[in-house]
């Protein structure tokens, strides 16, 4: 009976999260696709939609809440993506500092 209950359980935080994953993914679509607010509006809505995503799949799919037992993977996720965010960010930062280089020299005679 006990197997039955932790099946249920986790049948409902699949779906809890399934649909928490589709109205997150529709409203900045809907938003997009029907011209519904302003562009910063949207772009706010976009960024807060996508921020409670993560947060969902977090919980609702990798099990990962601030529980004792589940912070050191909280924490391996969140160096990692401090890592991820520091490489794109600093390829970003060179690519757009080349192409400025590259603009001047282009304009010198």
């Amino acid at each position: 009976m006990r197997r039955d209950d932790e099946y249920g359980s986790e049948l409902r935080s699949y779906l809890i999260g399934l649909a928490l994953a589709l109205l997150l993914s529709a409203l900045p679509f809907a938003g997009v696709g029907w011209h519904l607010f302003s562009h910063h509006t949207l772009l706010l809505i976009i960024a807060c939609a996508a921020a409670v995503q993560i947060v969902a799949h977090f919980r609702f799919f990798l099990h990962i809440d601030l529980s004792k037992s589940k912070r050191d993977d909280l924490q391996l996720i969140l160096f990692s993506s401090l890592i991820v965010v520091l490489m794109v960010g600093g390829t970003i930062w060179i690519t757009v500092n080349q192409y400025g280089r590259m603009d001047q020299t282009m304009m010198a005679p």
